[in-house]
């Protein structure tokens, strides 16, 4: 094996060190006022940050091919997690969602891991035979619908943001295999008719939207967040109020570590904060990508870019909830935001791409 790629892996840790601080900061007020405690979610962020790094680096050195050798197991284990998440009893409610496992005072979301696990299959599935890009009833809607049905379990808990991702993160590896364009026009059509369903069948997803396009129409109740972020951003100028010193944490935006903390980075480093954090997820965009295109195996090469377009997905989406751009999806910032299973599953897969780069490319 090759040596590690050490530009992408610094670029994580420093980011998720620099992740630490901010929900330290962001979370210091609330963890004192519920907890009596204001280190309460750093520590527990710091105990699955080394975890992470750990897992990132054994992954780095396990080969990326027993993968797609064990990509049906990992799948129904997946599948099976989302279905059992589901029973009361097992999961947990957090914020109106059912889609935890408790585990003492740690939290576990299968459908973290769900979307990693349809990646792999997916890269297996077209790495297998070409003929499949070619043929929509024998090589895409078998996988469509294998999406669906994983976006189905995770719309049950209900979680929009995270099913979105899993089925656009598919859509990509489809793109790249070299799926027709017209399928794409199609399937934005049916994706356009499906969102209008969704919003039919639960109102609450329609206050979301118009509280995107006007959040002042009810300031203290749908567009609350929204607000509260935009009075974190705009004060925080070109170098921002300093560490410590965001006033929107105080109460104002309601728990600031997780889908909110760049409001609270932009509030505290202003804009240098912001152009360090865009730096780090764009170095590990170029990284990812070079490796992706070196890589002379198919499997490897739809693995790798379908990790990185989720990660950078999942980051795009969040970075346009929190400035305003698109409705509020419940998206966390990857290696940033308070969270150890989305940290565990975004550390892993930066292990995967490591792995890929050191054997094949």
């Amino acid at each position: 094996m090759k040596k590690m790629d050490y530009l992408l892996f610094f670029s994580v840790v420093l980011l998720s060190i620099f992740g630490l601080f901010m929900i330290y900061s962001s979370s210091s007020i609330w963890a004192e006022y519920r907890f009596q405690d204001s280190f309460h979610y750093v520590k527990y962020q710091a105990i699955f940050f080394f975890v992470g790094v750990l897992l990132m680096i054994i992954i780095s050195r396990i080969p990326y091919f027993l993968y797609y050798r064990f990509s049906n197991w990992i799948l129904l284990f997946s599948f099976f997690l989302l279905v059992l998440v589901l029973i009361p009893g097992i999961g947990s409610i957090r914020n109106g969602s059912r889609s935890w496992f408790g585990v003492a005072s740690f939290g576990i979301q299968p459908s973290e891991a769900a979307k990693i696990s349809l990646i792999i299959f997916t890269s297996k599935y077209f790495s297998v035979s070409q003929d499949y890009v070619k043929n929509y009833f024998r090589g895409i809607f078998p996988i469509l619908f294998i999406s669906f049905l994983f976006f189905g379990l995770i719309m049950l808990q209900p979680d929009l943001g995270t099913g979105l991702i899993l089925l656009v993160s598919v859509l990509s590896i489809l793109f790249i295999a070299g799926v027709d364009w017209k399928f794409f026009l199609f399937g934005g059509i049916l994706g356009i008719c499906g969102i209008v369903f969704l919003i039919i069948i639960a109102p609450y997803r329609m206050s979301r939207i118009t509280s995107f396009l006007n959040p002042w129409e009810d300031a203290l109740g749908s567009g609350f967040q929204m607000i509260q972020s935009l009075y974190a951003i705009g004060p925080g100028g070109l170098l921002g109020l300093g560490y410590l010193h965001s006033i929107q944490k105080h109460f104002y935006l309601p728990e600031p570590q997780t889908d909110f903390i760049f409001s609270i980075i932009a509030e505290e480093f202003g804009f240098v904060g912001v152009l360090f954090v865009l730096f780090l997820f764009g170095m590990i965009l170029y990284r990812s990508i070079g490796i992706s295109r070196r890589c002379s195996n198919s499997f490897g090469k739809y693995l790798s870019f379908g990790i990185l377009f989720q990660l950078i997905f999942q980051a795009v989406m969040n970075l346009m909830v929190v400035v305003g751009l698109i409705p509020v999806t419940g998206v966390t910032l990857p290696f940033l935001s308070y969270g150890g299973s989305s940290l565990l599953v975004s550390m892993a897969s930066i292990g995967i791409i490591l792995n890929i780069s050191r054997n094949s490319c």
